[in-house]
């Protein structure tokens, strides 16, 4: 069954406790998205505060999916560039889908939605993200269109022997 995608849905606390369960769930099945496992949904909060207040401030856009019981499922946010000289392009943040529910073309389905999302904003040419190396998010992301426009060797301590790669991808609007 397809996911339902919406573009800063109202905010309340079953969507709060949606995301953060998500964001934990996802954490823990060894998803790269800012955290190590073990985590919890109550030290994924913080960091889901920062998201929120820059949706209140009009700097941040919410793409979330819902499955058929309409239970969060996939989450992306999209961040305006606040320097002058690059307001033309938007970064993607912390790109979700269950553990449940990836490998039924989910991750292709949200990513489709935050491009949408992003070209529906005016004066925005390209998203921009960066992922972890080694996990093969930007293999996935090749796969939707973006293209690796830098990478820093080392720049993510996992674990004290283990660095990784901070790979910055692109995806072009309209070109």
């Amino acid at each position: 069954m397809a996911l339902t995608f919406d573009v800063d849905p109202a905010f309340d606390p079953a969507l709060r406790d949606g995301i953060t369960t998500l964001w934990a769930d996802v954490t823990n099945a060894g998803g790269a998205v800012g955290f190590l496992p073990p985590v919890t949904p109550d030290e994924i909060r913080p960091e889901l505060v920062k998201h929120l207040s820059g949706m209140v401030e009009g700097r941040t856009v919410l793409v979330v999916g819902r499955d058929e019981d309409g239970v969060v499922a996939a989450t992306a946010f999209l961040t305006h560039n606040t320097h002058r000289l690059m307001r033309h392009w938007i970064g993607l943040y912390t790109v979700m889908v269950h553990p449940r529910h990836q490998g039924k073309g989910h991750g292709h389905a949200l990513m489709a939605a935050a491009a949408d999302a992003a070209r529906a904003i005016d004066g925005i040419d390209a998203v921009r993200l960066t992922c972890r190396g080694g996990t093969g998010a930007d293999r996935f992301y090749a796969s939707c269109g973006y293209k690796e426009v830098g990478r820093v060797p080392d720049a993510i301590r996992v674990a004290e022997d283990d660095y990784r790669d901070d790979v910055i991808m692109l995806l072009p609007l309209f070109r």
